[in-house]
């Protein structure tokens, strides 16, 4: 009896304190998520049901014509890029090749509002037109900008270097053996790309085209500004016109399941179909010299990208920015740079140190519990910054207003509202949507090094702790700064998240950007939108460094 007292009482517990409070992190970030989706089992009522008599089909068929549309735009610009300047060889190559990420750096909402300072009809360029031809109104046939064919090409333009960086570094990591036999075999270089590159590369472009297709879910500012009903601007309407949290909830559910399914087909995609490299032998590309007409073509089509995507663009914002700066330049513009900077400071610093805790507890418990709990709380990254407001939100309310009413009850005091429209919501909300880009960074950096170095310090009596400070932290200083700087910029960035959740009177070079646009003061709004660009672009060079140098026996 004695001896089985003993036993059970030195028995190790299931799961160790440390474990536990990861999942219980892992839970609180995946949080959001879960009420959004919980709200598919709430009953409705009628505000639910004039939605789905009169709008909710066009949110739908809007949302998957702009998705079709944006597929066509990223896979056409993205795919025949990344091969020309990885494959092929023509003059300017070295310098396409990162500056066709260059468009990564601004959001689809600003790129909306400069295209629309430039093709509206008082814009520069119809007004060109006029001036030459004596035309009047209605005098002519221009595109219009702000339509469904405009959003898709604005979201297109800021969109395809996922799909670029994706498959240029899926070809760059090809074996050059298997496009050598391909051309032994008679192929020729297009033949080579369709029969042999191309499949190689389809499980990294279609993950490339699912984050588009994500942030095209997510893109809020564009369709707002452009008029194209989609369930982000359903969600706004519903919440602030209605005043009807349950059913906006319940449209941010529907999307939700849009997401989820577009995650469900990219892995089914690369369940169905593994295409594997049969050689290990990696040397120097021997890049496909072009012709002269092909030369110049393929600088044509490397250029228009970058000409529309960002020079374009940012010579816009510039001009603006100079043409108001004596209006706008001022001590408010410093404070509003100066609190957008800190605010993306402090989330990018609180999902990174979450981020390396979680990544760290995988490496070191290596349990199926805790894959699963990181997973679930990398979810974020995947849903739209609207629905992970509203997932913030609405616990948040319920709790402050369960404290205030217990205050009320006990001590006759009215705590108001503690954490909704705080600070602290704000930086949660940037926590749960962009934790995945934190953990993939911290993950990568994790991998390259060798479980050895944990064993040999535990074996000089280092804690866990210890090892992750002393051992792991000096060898991925350089991965842990590169995911700052993602999050920074993507914190940056965001725009309807902050929208929601900012505390009152709270602005960030996003919201004023936006603001001014609203108004139709594009010019005005050209400051703030150049600063989000320029911030933006460190972290473009960092990704396009990392690309060309991924590749074994690759120099340039």
């Amino acid at each position: 009896m004695i001896k089985s007292l003993n036993i059970f009482a030195f028995k190790r517990p299931r799961f160790t304190v440390w474990e536990v409070s990861i999942v219980l992190i892992a839970l609180l970030m995946a949080l959001p998520v879960l009420v959004v989706g919980g709200f598919i089992f709430q009953g409705t009522n009628d505000n639910w049901q004039h939605l789905v008599d009169n709008l909710l089909s066009e949110y739908i068929s809007n949302s998957l014509i702009l998705m079709l549309g944006v597929s066509v735009g990223v896979l056409s610009m993205g795919v025949i890029t990344a091969w020309l300047t990885s494959m092929c060889e023509f003059p300017f190559r070295r310098l396409f090749s990162w500056m066709l990420l260059l468009p990564l750096a601004i959001p689809a909402y600003i790129i909306a509002y400069t295209y629309t300072g430039l093709f509206d009809f008082a814009g520069p360029i119809q007004s060109q037109l006029r001036e030459w031809f004596g035309w009047g109104y209605g005098d002519y046939w221009f595109p219009e900008i702000r339509s469904m064919g405009g959003a898709i090409m604005m979201l297109s333009l800021v969109l395809y270097p996922y799909v670029y960086m994706m498959a240029r570094a899926a070809f760059l990591e090809q074996s050059l053996c298997v496009l050598e036999v391909s051309r032994t075999l008679g192929n020729s270089t297009l033949a080579s790309f369709f029969k042999v590159a191309l499949p190689l590369a389809r499980p990294a472009i279609i993950t490339g085209l699912s984050l588009a297709l994500m942030e095209t879910l997510a893109d809020y500012g564009t369709v707002q500004y452009f008029g194209v009903n989609t369930f982000t601007t359903g969600i706004f309407r519903t919440w602030f016109g209605m005043g009807d949290s349950g059913t906006a909830a319940q449209l941010s559910a529907i999307l939700l399941g849009f997401v989820f399914t577009l995650i469900l087909l990219e892995r089914w995609s690369r369940r169905r179909a593994k295409f594997h490299h049969t050689s290990h032998q990696y040397s120097q590309i021997k890049r496909f010299q072009l012709n002269k007409t092909h030369a110049t073509l393929a600088i044509f089509a490397c250029l228009l990208p970058v000409l529309f995507g960002f020079i374009l663009p940012s010579s816009q914002l510039l001009i603006w920015t100079f043409t108001t700066a004596e209006e706008n330049i001022d001590r408010a513009f410093f404070w509003l740079t100066v609190h957008s900077l800190l605010l993306a400071a402090l989330a990018a610093f609180v999902a990174v140190s979450i981020a390396l805790l979680l990544s760290y507890s995988k490496r070191l418990f290596r349990s199926t519990l805790i894959n699963s709990s990181v997973s679930v709380a990398a979810l974020g990254y995947a849903v739209p910054g609207t629905i992970i407001a509203v997932g913030v939100l609405m616990p948040l309310a319920w709790l402050d207003n369960s404290v205030d009413a217990w205050m009320r009850e006990q001590f006759n005091i009215s705590t108001g509202l503690l954490l909704s429209g705080t600070l602290l919501a704000l930086v949660f909300a940037y926590t749960v949507r962009f934790l995945s880009v934190s953990i993939q960074a911290i993950d990568s950096g994790l991998a390259k090094i060798k479980p050895s170095m944990d064993d040999a310090g535990r074996s000089l009596g280092f804690t866990p702790f210890k090892v992750l400070r002393h051992i792991h932290f000096p060898l991925m200083k350089a991965t842990v700064l590169t995911a700052l700087l993602l999050v920074f910029v993507d914190v940056l960035k965001e725009l309807p998240a902050t929208l929601i959740l900012r505390p009152f009177n709270f602005n960030t070079l996003a919201v004023r950007a936006h603001e001014m646009a609203a108004d139709e003061r594009l010019a005005d709004a050209g400051a703030p939108a150049l600063m989000i660009v320029l911030v933006g672009l460190l972290p473009i060079i960092l990704l396009s460094r990392a690309i060309t140098h991924a590749r074994a026996g690759n120099t340039s």
